[in-house]
Protein backbone atom coordinates (compact mmCIF):
# COMPACT_ATOMS: atom_id res chain seq x y z
CA UNK A 1 0.00 0.00 0.00
CA UNK A 2 2.86 2.37 0.83
CA UNK A 3 4.48 1.63 -2.52
CA UNK A 4 1.22 2.44 -4.31
CA UNK A 5 0.88 5.70 -2.37
CA UNK A 6 4.40 6.72 -3.38
CA UNK A 7 3.69 5.98 -7.03
CA UNK A 8 0.45 7.96 -6.85
CA UNK A 9 2.37 10.86 -5.32
CA UNK A 10 5.00 10.75 -8.06
CA UNK A 11 2.32 10.52 -10.74
CA UNK A 12 0.41 13.52 -9.38
CA UNK A 13 3.61 15.51 -8.91
CA UNK A 14 4.59 14.96 -12.53
CA UNK A 15 1.10 15.71 -13.85
CA UNK A 16 0.65 18.75 -11.59
CA UNK A 17 4.00 20.26 -12.53
CA UNK A 18 3.29 19.75 -16.23
CA UNK A 19 -0.14 21.34 -15.91
CA UNK A 20 1.28 24.33 -14.01
CA UNK A 21 3.89 24.95 -16.72
CA UNK A 22 1.26 24.49 -19.42
CA UNK A 23 -0.91 27.15 -17.77
CA UNK A 24 2.04 29.55 -17.65
CA UNK A 25 2.63 29.01 -21.37
CA UNK A 26 -0.85 28.31 -22.71
CA UNK A 27 -2.79 31.17 -21.14
CA UNK A 28 -0.52 33.96 -22.45
CA UNK A 29 -0.34 32.26 -25.85
CA UNK A 30 -4.14 32.06 -26.00
CA UNK A 31 -4.51 35.71 -24.95
CA UNK A 32 -1.98 36.83 -27.55
CA UNK A 33 -3.71 34.75 -30.22
CA UNK A 34 -7.04 36.35 -29.36
CA UNK A 35 -5.53 39.84 -29.70
CA UNK A 36 -3.48 39.27 -32.86
CA UNK A 37 -4.72 37.56 -36.02
CA UNK A 38 -1.18 37.21 -37.35
CA UNK A 39 0.09 35.51 -34.18
CA UNK A 40 -3.07 33.39 -34.04
CA UNK A 41 -2.42 31.85 -37.45
CA UNK A 42 1.19 31.07 -36.57
CA UNK A 43 0.66 29.87 -33.01
CA UNK A 44 -2.50 27.86 -33.44
CA UNK A 45 -1.24 26.35 -36.68
CA UNK A 46 1.86 25.11 -34.84
CA UNK A 47 -0.23 23.89 -31.92
CA UNK A 48 -2.61 21.97 -34.14
CA UNK A 49 0.31 20.23 -35.84
CA UNK A 50 1.66 19.30 -32.43
CA UNK A 51 -1.66 17.85 -31.35
CA UNK A 52 -1.54 15.11 -33.97
CA UNK A 53 1.80 13.77 -32.69
CA UNK A 54 1.20 10.76 -30.41
CA UNK A 55 2.12 11.23 -26.75
CA UNK A 56 4.62 8.39 -26.82
CA UNK A 57 6.32 9.92 -29.84
CA UNK A 58 6.71 13.23 -27.96
CA UNK A 59 8.28 11.35 -25.06
CA UNK A 60 10.62 9.57 -27.45
CA UNK A 61 11.69 12.89 -28.99
CA UNK A 62 12.79 14.09 -25.54
CA UNK A 63 15.28 11.22 -25.14
CA UNK A 64 18.10 12.58 -27.34
CA UNK A 65 17.55 16.09 -25.95
CA UNK A 66 17.13 15.54 -22.21
CA UNK A 67 17.85 11.88 -21.63
CA UNK A 68 15.65 9.84 -19.31
CA UNK A 69 13.91 10.58 -16.03
CA UNK A 70 11.54 13.19 -14.62
CA UNK A 71 12.56 16.22 -16.66
CA UNK A 72 12.06 14.91 -20.20
CA UNK A 73 8.72 13.48 -19.10
CA UNK A 74 7.79 16.88 -17.63
CA UNK A 75 8.66 18.71 -20.86
CA UNK A 76 6.76 16.21 -23.00
CA UNK A 77 3.63 16.37 -20.83
CA UNK A 78 3.78 20.17 -20.76
CA UNK A 79 3.83 20.24 -24.56
CA UNK A 80 0.83 17.91 -24.53
CA UNK A 81 -1.15 20.14 -22.14
CA UNK A 82 -0.52 23.50 -23.79
CA UNK A 83 -2.74 23.10 -26.90
CA UNK A 84 -6.18 22.70 -25.23
CA UNK A 85 -5.43 25.55 -22.82
CA UNK A 86 -4.20 27.94 -25.52
CA UNK A 87 -6.95 27.06 -27.98
CA UNK A 88 -9.78 27.41 -25.47
CA UNK A 89 -8.37 30.67 -24.15
CA UNK A 90 -8.35 32.05 -27.68
CA UNK A 91 -11.88 30.79 -28.38
CA UNK A 92 -13.21 32.04 -25.06
CA UNK A 93 -11.86 35.56 -25.45
CA UNK A 94 -12.87 35.83 -29.09
CA UNK A 95 -16.35 34.62 -28.17
CA UNK A 96 -17.07 37.55 -25.88
CA UNK A 97 -19.82 39.63 -27.56
CA UNK A 98 -18.52 42.90 -28.94
CA UNK A 99 -21.65 44.64 -27.66
CA UNK A 100 -20.73 43.61 -24.12
CA UNK A 101 -17.26 45.08 -24.48
CA UNK A 102 -18.63 48.32 -25.95
CA UNK A 103 -21.16 48.60 -23.13
CA UNK A 104 -18.39 48.22 -20.57
CA UNK A 105 -16.38 50.94 -22.28
CA UNK A 106 -19.46 53.10 -22.39
CA UNK A 107 -19.64 52.89 -18.62
CA UNK A 108 -16.22 54.50 -18.45
CA UNK A 109 -14.16 51.39 -17.73
CA UNK A 110 -10.50 51.38 -18.62
CA UNK A 111 -9.10 48.69 -20.93
CA UNK A 112 -7.84 46.77 -17.93
CA UNK A 113 -11.23 46.94 -16.22
CA UNK A 114 -13.00 45.83 -19.40
CA UNK A 115 -10.82 42.75 -19.56
CA UNK A 116 -11.05 41.97 -15.86
CA UNK A 117 -14.78 42.65 -15.39
CA UNK A 118 -16.30 41.84 -18.78
CA UNK A 119 -14.09 39.74 -21.04
CA UNK A 120 -12.51 37.27 -18.61
CA UNK A 121 -15.65 36.46 -16.60
CA UNK A 122 -17.46 35.60 -19.84
CA UNK A 123 -14.51 33.68 -21.31
CA UNK A 124 -13.64 31.80 -18.12
CA UNK A 125 -16.00 28.80 -18.56
CA UNK A 126 -14.54 28.09 -22.01
CA UNK A 127 -10.99 28.59 -20.77
CA UNK A 128 -11.64 26.30 -17.83
CA UNK A 129 -12.96 23.62 -20.18
CA UNK A 130 -9.55 23.65 -21.86
CA UNK A 131 -7.83 23.31 -18.49
CA UNK A 132 -10.13 20.39 -17.69
CA UNK A 133 -9.25 18.64 -20.94
CA UNK A 134 -5.54 19.24 -20.41
CA UNK A 135 -5.68 17.91 -16.85
CA UNK A 136 -7.30 14.63 -17.82
CA UNK A 137 -4.98 14.17 -20.80
CA UNK A 138 -1.89 14.80 -18.67
CA UNK A 139 -2.95 12.43 -15.89
CA UNK A 140 -3.62 9.69 -18.42
CA UNK A 141 -0.51 10.33 -20.51
CA UNK A 142 1.78 10.57 -17.47
CA UNK A 143 1.48 6.78 -17.46
CA UNK A 144 3.77 6.72 -20.50
CA UNK A 145 6.49 8.54 -18.58
CA UNK A 146 7.55 5.18 -17.17
CA UNK A 147 8.91 4.26 -20.62
CA UNK A 148 11.62 6.91 -20.21
CA UNK A 149 12.18 6.52 -16.48
CA UNK A 150 9.79 9.28 -15.43
CA UNK A 151 8.22 7.23 -12.64
CA UNK A 152 4.58 7.27 -11.62
CA UNK A 153 1.89 4.65 -11.93
CA UNK A 154 3.04 3.70 -15.40
CA UNK A 155 5.79 1.67 -13.74
CA UNK A 156 3.16 -0.81 -12.54
CA UNK A 157 1.83 -1.17 -16.07
CA UNK A 158 5.30 -1.44 -17.62
CA UNK A 159 6.48 -4.00 -15.05
CA UNK A 160 3.21 -5.89 -15.29
CA UNK A 161 3.61 -6.24 -19.04
CA UNK A 162 7.26 -7.24 -18.76
CA UNK A 163 6.61 -9.83 -16.05
CA UNK A 164 3.19 -10.97 -17.29
CA UNK A 165 1.88 -9.94 -13.87
CA UNK A 166 -1.83 -9.23 -14.31
CA UNK A 167 -2.28 -8.02 -10.75
CA UNK A 168 0.43 -5.40 -11.06
CA UNK A 169 -0.84 -4.38 -14.48
CA UNK A 170 -4.36 -3.90 -13.18
CA UNK A 171 -3.13 -2.05 -10.11
CA UNK A 172 -1.51 0.57 -12.28
CA UNK A 173 -4.30 0.78 -14.86
CA UNK A 174 -7.10 1.02 -12.31
CA UNK A 175 -5.23 3.62 -10.25
CA UNK A 176 -4.65 5.84 -13.26
CA UNK A 177 -8.28 5.45 -14.31
CA UNK A 178 -9.48 6.48 -10.85
CA UNK A 179 -7.23 9.55 -10.86
CA UNK A 180 -8.35 10.60 -14.35
CA UNK A 181 -12.04 10.02 -13.68
CA UNK A 182 -11.80 11.75 -10.32
CA UNK A 183 -10.16 14.80 -11.88
CA UNK A 184 -12.77 14.80 -14.65
CA UNK A 185 -15.64 14.69 -12.15
CA UNK A 186 -14.18 17.38 -9.89
CA UNK A 187 -13.28 19.77 -12.69
CA UNK A 188 -16.57 19.09 -14.44
CA UNK A 189 -18.45 20.17 -11.32
CA UNK A 190 -16.30 23.30 -11.05
CA UNK A 191 -16.87 24.06 -14.74
CA UNK A 192 -20.64 23.81 -14.30
CA UNK A 193 -20.46 26.18 -11.35
CA UNK A 194 -18.47 28.65 -13.38
CA UNK A 195 -20.93 28.43 -16.28
CA UNK A 196 -23.88 28.90 -13.93
CA UNK A 197 -22.29 31.89 -12.22
CA UNK A 198 -21.74 33.59 -15.58
CA UNK A 199 -24.76 32.53 -17.66
CA UNK A 200 -27.24 31.75 -14.88
CA UNK A 201 -29.05 28.44 -14.28
CA UNK A 202 -30.25 26.55 -17.34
Amino acid sequence: MLDLALHVRDHLLLAGAALALALLAGLPAGVWAARSDRFRQLALGTINVGRVIPSLAVLALMLPLLGIGFWPALVALTLLAVPPIAINTDIGLRGVPAAMVEAARGLGMTQGQVRARAEWPLALPVVFAGVRTATVEVIASATLAAFIGGGGLGEYILNGLAEADTQQLLEGAVSVSILALGAEALLGALERRLSTSVWGPA
